[in-house]
């Protein structure tokens, strides 16, 4: 693809097909990926590709310790609610996908069902891990760098036919992520890719999130 059409056409996929991923493609997925820039040339990010068993272990463990109401455990600071604008986005991306997946309001069975599908990473056949340097967790610049590298993840695995989410639910039961994905006490977890396929007939995978406009975002000084 043209790197055009893969910006423009790339989609948080959270519906997979059923269908092993080749290690050699995610190998080459995640090499285009680590030619993202970093502060300094550090690198400080590494990625944990989990498939099979293990990840069907962190998937259980996950669902069981939510539904249990086990507190979450994230190891990346997550802030305070979103407020004002930023919460009307989240509100407005959530209102997409229920409608495109005919969850109503008040079905509670199918919105605790959607949360779950989180938690489980989505079904997808493969999870990546992005974490980071534990000596190094006291910079902002080493996050801004584990985010390009994400960004960098998703575009390539897009323009080769895959599809991805990131999201948060599949490592907020970090004790469960850690052991079952045996992440070195070294390295600080911070975020999840669910990768795989796209089902192209689950209705959420046709969801396109809406963008701000160009003249919301920037700020041009000192041009004609």
């Amino acid at each position: 693809m043209r790197f055009d059409e893969v910006i423009m056409g790339r989609r948080s996929i959270r519906g997979y097909l059923d269908k092993p991923v080749p290690r050699a493609l995610i190998e080459e997925v995640i090499a285009l990926a680590m030619r993202a820039p970093s502060s300094m040339n550090t690198q400080p990010w590494s990625f944990h590709v989990i498939s099979g068993e293990p990840l069907n272990r962190i998937r259980a463990g996950n669902t069981e310790r939510n539904l249990a109401g086990v507190p979450h455990s994230r190891e990346f600071r997550t802030g305070h609610a979103f407020e004002g604008v930023h919460r009307d986005r989240q509100v407005g991306v959530a209102k997409q996908l229920f409608a495109a997946m005919e969850i109503a309001r008040d079905d509670k069975a199918a919105r605790t069902d959607w949360v779950l599908r989180g938690f489980r990473q989505f079904d997808a056949p493969v999870c990546v891990i992005v974490t980071y340097d534990r000596e190094l967790a006291d910079s902002d610049d080493t996050a801004f760098d584990c985010g390009a590298v994400t960004t960098a993840l998703v575009n390539a695995a897009w323009s080769r036919g895959l599809g991805c989410v990131i999201n948060s639910q599949g490592i907020m039961q970090s004790p469960v992520v850690r052991e079952h994905a045996n992440i070195p006490d070294d390295q600080v977890i911070m975020k999840a890719v669910a990768l795989g396929w796209p089902d192209e007939t689950f209705p959420a995978n046709a969801v396109v999130s809406e963008r701000k406009a160009l003249d919301e975002a920037v700020r041009f000084v000192g041009f004609d």
